[in-house]
């Protein structure tokens, strides 16, 4: 396939790429190369006898299901500003009263 230099400075243009006169011959021989390349996929026939090609391993091994506590650096008695009875106490919100 031989793409015209028409061609090439609409694609030159399509792509914001500034081609003088004088590099259009070069830029089209390359352009050719490339379709050309390209145009190559077209005769390949993968067949049905090959596989899907999936990357990394056919099977992930698994691990053991097992709960294990989280172990903290500190207790969350010594991370909260007021603590009581095994809960965190916080200030009451404005507007959550009972009496609301």
């Amino acid at each position: 396939m031989t793409l015209d230099p028409q061609t090439v400075k609409r694609i030159a243009e399509l792509a914001e790429i500034a081609v003088t006169d004088e590099e259009l011959p070069t830029l089209a021989a390359q352009l050719d190369r490339i379709v050309e390349y390209v145009a190559q996929l077209e005769s390949y026939d993968a067949g049905e006898d090959l596989p899907i090609f999936l990357p990394g391993p056919a099977q992930t091994p698994l691990r053991a299901d097992e709960v294990n506590p989280v172990l903290l650096t500190r207790s969350p008695q010594s991370l909260a500003p007021t603590w009581r009875e095994g809960y965190f106490v916080v200030p009451r919100v404005a507007g959550m009263d009972e009496a609301s």
